[in-house]
Formats: structure tokens, C-alpha cells, sequence
């Protein structure tokens, strides 16, 4: 299926760019997100109309994001959890509790947008965390698993 992108998706395209993917893939997804319209001549039409309007938004969206990423940067929490004799943590540390570490120091980060590759952190010590704020945008936060006293 024929789809015209909205916005920029990761290992898809750019704004305008027109792309081939499944239909699934549209119907579930992009187009109920309004990420993707399909290419037809009309949508064609409209698209070239509005896409000095797209563009700005993209531009504003961008811009948002970095000024976040600013706030974040160069940002370290300490998070305490009770442990066993070897540093493994009882439990684990996950995205829901790195958000509320960073929400205690004052920035807020939404759960879709904290990246934990390898899984939620089960041992003490220090761990790079990248947060996720914009296609274009990755910081990286470090958070400190210490045990309890």
C-alpha cells in the first residue's frame, strides 16, 4: 500500500515522503495515528497544500524536543532499592521507576519514552539510560542503583 508520510518515522522516511508498506502496517497504525495518508491524487493535492503547515509543526516538535534534551543533559538520579548479599537487586528497577526518580528532580519524561534495551536494571551500580524524545533526539541520563542502608 501507497502511503504519503505526515511526520518523520524511524526506518520508514521524511515528511512528503511517499512509501510502500503493508497494509497492515497502515491501516492499524499510521493511519489512525495521522502519521500517513494514502497516496491518491487528492491526498496528493492536499498534502502539497499543507506542507509548508506540516513542516512547522515538525519544526516546533523538534525544537520542543531539544530544549528538553537540554534540561536532561548531563542529569544523574540515585535510586535506592534493597538488595541481596551480591548486589542483585530483589525486584527489579524499571522504566516506571526511573520516571519517578527523574520526576523528583524535576523532569518530566512520559514511560514510552525511556529505553531500556537490555530490560529493567536487576543489580547495583551505574547505568546510562537513553531517553527517547524525538526521532532526531536521544539523551542519555545516568541513573545509580544503590542499595539500602
Amino acid at each position: 500500500m501507497q502511503v504519503i508520510l505526515l511526520e518523520k518515522i524511524e526506518n520508514l522516511g521524511v515528511l512528503g515522503d511517499t512509501v510502500s508498506v503493508k497494509s497492515g502496517y497502515a491501516r492499524n497504525f499510521l493511519l489512525p495515528q495521522r502519521k500517513a495518508k494514502i497516496a491518491t491524487a487528492d491526498n496528493l493535492k492536499e498534502f502539497e497544500e499543507r506542507r509548508a503547515e506540516l513542516e512547522k509543526q515538525a519544526a516546533e516538535l523538534l525544537g520542543a524536543a531539544t530544549a528538553r534534551a537540554a534540561k536532561l543533559q548531563d542529569l544523574s538520579v540515585t535510586i535506592t532499592a534493597s538488595t541481596a548479599t551480591e548486589g542483585k537487586l530483589f525486584g527489579s528497577i524499571g522504566t516506571v521507576d526511573i520516571i519517578e526518580a527523574l520526576a523528583a528532580v524535576g523532569a518530566e519524561v512520559a514511560k514510552k519514552e525511556v529505553r531500556l534495551p537490555e530490560g529493567n536494571i536487576r543489580e547495583t551500580g551505574e547505568f546510562d539510560v537513553t531517553i527517547h524524545l524525538h526521532s532526531d533526539v536521544d539523551v542519555v541520563v545516568k541513573v545509580i542503583v544503590v542499595p539500602e542502608a
